[in-house]
Formats: C-alpha cells, sequence, structure tokens
C-alpha cells in the first residue's frame, strides 16, 4: 500500500445521509515546510488512483517534491477512498450514498487542515474532475487558495457533457436491462460498453483520423479501442463507476450553501491566480465552457492547450501536451501573492 489514510468518522454529506466510518486514501509527496505555506493540493480524476497523478510531479518540475508539499486526495468513489466497493452494508454497492465535488472538497479541507494543520494552499491543480476540484477549492475557500490550475476541466457539468456522461451510465445499465433493482449484479465484465462509448469522446476526431494510436504501439483502431479503452473500463468496478459518474453529472461549484446555485457569482467569488487549460479539441469540456468560467474569475488566465488529443491532452501521455502544462504551473507558482 502506497498511500495513506485519514479516518473521518461519520460523516453528513451534502444529500443529508451519514456515511459512516468514512475515509480518504491520499498520497504526499515531498516535505512540509516550517512555515506550512509550500503546500500543491492536486486530486484525482474520474476513475483515476493517485499513480495516474504521478507524471506531472518530479524533480526539475512545477510539481516539484524538492520544493513543495503536494497532497494528493483520491476522489471518494475510486476504489481507495471510501467507496461502494469497500464499504460495508447497508451502504455497499448500489446503496452508496450520493457524493457531490462539494462534499469531495469539504472532506479533503478537513484532510488539509486537521491532518497537517495547513492554512494556506499555493496551489490547487487537476485534470478533467480533478479540475472540477481545483474549481470548487477556489470557490469554497477564497481565502486559503492562492492559486487555482483546472486542465480539462469545468467548474460545473455544462449539459452536452451530462448527456456525455449518461451515456456511459446508459450503456453500463442496458447490462441489467435498466433495471436499478438488479444494479448489484453488475460486474467489471459489464464496463465493456462504457469503454466503447467514452472511446468516441476521450479523444479528437483528427486524432484518430491521423491514426495516432499507432505512435502508441497498436497496429489497428479495433486494437486500440481493445486494449486502451475496454481494458482500461473493464479494470474498473462499476459501482464505483457509477458513483463517480454521479458525482461528475451533479458538479457544480456554485450548489451549496454558500452560493445557492449562483453560478456566476461562485466563479467571481475566486480570488485565486487562475490559469484555465481546456483541451483545444476537447468534446465534452469544451474550451468555450473553460473560457466563460474564466471570463468571470477576477484573476484568471485563460489558455488552451493547443492539442489533438482531444480531453487526453491532459492525461499525460503526449509529451509536448505535458510541456505546455508543465510550464504554464510554472509561471503561475512563479506569481508572488501579496498578503
Amino acid at each position: 500500500m502506497d498511500y495513506e489514510i485519514f479516518d473521518l468518522g461519520d460523516v453528513t454529506l451534502q444529500s443529508g445521509v451519514t456515511l459512516p466510518n468514512a475515509f480518504l486514501a491520499y498520497k504526499t509527496y515531498g516535505k512540509l515546510n516550517e512555515k506550512k505555506d509550500n503546500v500543491i493540493v492536486y486530486p484525482t480524476a474520474f476513475g483515476d488512483q493517485h499513480v495516474q497523478n504521478e507524471w506531472l510531479i518530479g524533480d526539475g518540475m512545477a510539481l516539484d517534491p524538492r520544493e513543495y508539499f503536494i497532497i494528493v486526495p483520491n476522489l471518494l468513489g475510486n476504489g481507495l477512498s471510501s467507496s461502494p466497493s469497500n464499504t460495508p452494508a447497508p451502504f455497499d454497492k448500489a446503496n452508496f450514498p450520493q457524493i457531490t465535488i462539494y462534499d469531495n472538497v469539504q472532506l479533503q479541507y478537513r484532510l488539509v487542515t486537521e491532518k497537517f494543520g495547513i492554512q494556506k494552499i499555493a496551489l490547487v491543480v487537476g485534470w478533467s474532475m480533478g479540475g472540477v476540484q481545483s474549481f470548487q477549492w477556489g470557490a469554497s475557500y477564497p481565502d486559503m487558495v492562492e492559486r487555482i490550475a483546472p486542465f480539462c476541466g469545468g467548474a460545473k457539468t455544462w449539459p452536452q457533457t451530462y448527456v456525455v456522461l449518461d451515456g456511459m451510465k446508459a450503456s453500463l445499465m442496458a447490462s441489467v436491462g435498466f433495471d436499478s433493482s438488479k444494479q448489484n449484479q453488475l460486474t467489471s465484465a459489464d464496463m465493456r460498453a462504457v469503454g466503447r462509448v467514452y472511446a468516441g469522446w476521450g479523444l479528437s476526431q483528427t486524432y484518430y483520423k491521423e491514426e495516432l494510436y499507432r505512435e502508441m504501439g497498436f497496429d489497428s483502431l479495433e486494437d486500440f479501442v481493445v486494449g486502451v479503452w475496454e481494458d482500461s473500463f473493464m479494470k474498473m468496478d462499476p459501482h464505483n463507476v457509477l458513483a463517480m459518474l454521479w458525482t461528475g453529472q451533479n458538479a457544480d461549484i456554485s450548489a451549496n450553501p454558500s452560493y445557492n446555485g449562483d453560478f456566476d457569482e461562485a466563479l467571481k467569488s475566486i480570488k485565486a491566480h487562475a490559469c484555465v487549460m481546456p483541451g483545444s479539441t476537447d468534446l465534452f469540456c469544451t474550451a468555450d465552457d473553460n473560457e466563460y468560467e474564466a471570463s468571470l474569475i477576477p484573476n484568471a488566465v485563460f489558455t488552451p492547450i493547443e492539442s489533438i488529443w482531444g480531453h487526453f491532452a491532459g492525461r499525460g501521455i503526449n509529451r509536448v501536451d505535458n510541456t505546455f502544462i508543465d510550464d504554464n504551473l510554472k509561471r503561475l507558482l512563479a506569481i508572488s501573492i501579496n498578503g
């Protein structure tokens, strides 16, 4: 086990449901300095665990563990933090409660403050649903968070994004005839169709047209879809996936008592210096949505990742995209924060 557990006790969620003996799985990199001001929080995305974030952490990179104390909290529902797959009855499998992005960030705040005594965060950064969490950190704790850097992720789930996620959910529920009473019969084998659905959204049309999958060692389109999309999704627990899909579909940084659904006000309330980096060809977390969001954040720069890798421009696979993200993070961290 290369991560640690922070026990949260019985947690009352935004839904009003109490999740007993909740816990966050997290990993840290580097050391917390005496002033406790060298902190970077880097939440995980849908389906990811902390190891999938490590491509952006390293000596000489913006997220340099020799300089910063980097905390990677695992998303609730991802199989390491409290999830349908590791929670005992009566909250196991299909009975796991609905978890919001707001819930995730509230519990991460407890980890940061209660476990480490941290009061200032230099940067919250994240990809996809990790990006949503970075926006939420900025909106929920505007006086604590100095910088945010969401990439390939919006501040809420816009309608078309909702429909994409709903298609993934539908392809899974079709395995049990859309009968929610049979949800506990789902197995990881039923995730094959979900991988096929996501394959058309994760990468751009140009990526496929130019057959860039050949650079990844796949001889044909079918080999790529099977070897990457089917394989990666079939490694996931279907109940965890449904829980994370609900979290993703209902993401909105204003859907909480602080903002009561006033999305624009939530964005305007973010005091952090923000570097918003959409993928220029992202098909479901679009640059247009991000551009609108960045326009309302007082200290935001909008810097698209010019890439044909679609949503996966932020996945750590393509070297040019990786360098672009890292360079922008270096520039963001170089900004002096007054007071």
